[in-house]
């Protein structure tokens, strides 16, 4: 059995004015009639191959996040409140406290565009055997083109069927880097996906990442608890540095592990009102990709037609 980890932190400032600090893009119906946390949470809603998920999230949008996830069968979720966003390292740590040691966890931020879900669960299936043996796991994208936007994961020797080791990551390269890593053909955009087991997360924060560790054990033995939702100590919390659980560990661990997937061919410069029709990745179309393809390339008006179209059908922010 899997635990979904859906990571739902946000400022709602990169897509504003259709984000706003209480809808920020996760929480907005952007490629499809349902939102992309609606979406994230029906990619693991197969109760028999999955629990039910761990939702990180600000305490702003817990009104907001329960009604999205009890909308789409998903209202068996604990909600883990962040009482201040700490990045990925921090909030991975407070769900891995949370979950039994022996889970296995699927880390998914909540604003990913997957097309193909088979695809996506063939490739959650081909690093299941490595992440039970304390394999530290993530999910590469083929690249479809010299992106200086995204990070890259080199591609090592073959570990099993369909997963490799991971020799390196690299943070958002400069143009001809990033052609030249095209050429090579052994960079992955780096999907921000990962899959390992809680002990095995916990004991590599402990090893390269202790503040982060101590600060979340911390906060999550201080925690209030309302029915499904865990309230971390806000004074011990705060005291975590804020690191993104790849610098904060992958980069770091020998352990570290990931399954290439198909990617198709993704714009990055469509206007705002081309969003919901953009290509998808057959495996893991990172949000990042169909965000970024709409970010102030558009004029002011097309911005603002496509926020009053997304408000009728959303109802009042």
């Amino acid at each position: 059995m899997i635990t979904p980890v859906i990571l739902s932190g946000g400022s709602g400032t990169r897509l504003w004015p259709l984000s706003r600090p209480q809808r920020p893009k996760q929480l907005l119906p952007l490629t499809g009639a349902e939102t992309m946390l609606q979406q994230t949470a029906r990619r693991a809603d197969d109760r028999s191959r999955f629990a039910a998920p761990l939702v990180v999230a600000g305490a702003a949008h817990e009104a907001e996040i329960t009604a999205q996830l009890g909308a789409v069968g998903a209202g068996d979720a604990t909600l883990i409140l962040e009482p201040v966003g700490r990045n990925t390292a921090p909030a991975i740590a407070l769900a891995a406290l949370t979950a039994a040691p022996d889970a296995l966890l699927l880390v998914m931020p909540s604003d990913h565009l997957i097309s193909d879900a088979a695809a996506f669960h063939a490739a959650i299936d081909a690093g299941v055997p490595l992440a039970l043996d304390g394999w530290l796991l993530t999910f590469g994208m083929a690249p479809a083109a010299p992106e200086t936007g995204f990070g890259y994961i080199e591609r090592g020797s073959a570990l099993a069927p369909g997963v490799e080791r991971a020799v390196r990551f690299v943070e958002k390269p400069n143009r001809v880097t990033a052609e030249n890593y095209l050429q090579t053909g052994r960079f992955l955009w780096n999907g921000g996906i990962f899959l390992f087991r809680a002990s095995a997360i916990l004991d590599a924060l402990g090893t390269f990442a202790p503040d982060v560790l101590d600060a979340a054990r911390k906060a999550v033995a201080g925690a209030a608890r309302s029915g499904p939702t865990l309230l971390p100590r806000a004074s011990a919390f705060e005291a975590s540095p804020s690191i993104a659980i790849d610098v904060a560990v992958m980069e770091r661990s020998d352990r570290v592990a990931v399954v290439p997937c198909a990617n198709s061919s993704v714009g990055r410069r469509a206007p705002l009102s081309s969003v919901a029709t953009l290509p998808r990745c057959t495996c893991n179309a990172g949000a990042f990709a169909a965000i970024a393809a709409a970010m102030w390339s558009a004029s002011a008006t097309a911005a603002w037609n496509l926020s009053r179209r997304t408000t009728a059908r959303a109802g009042p922010s």
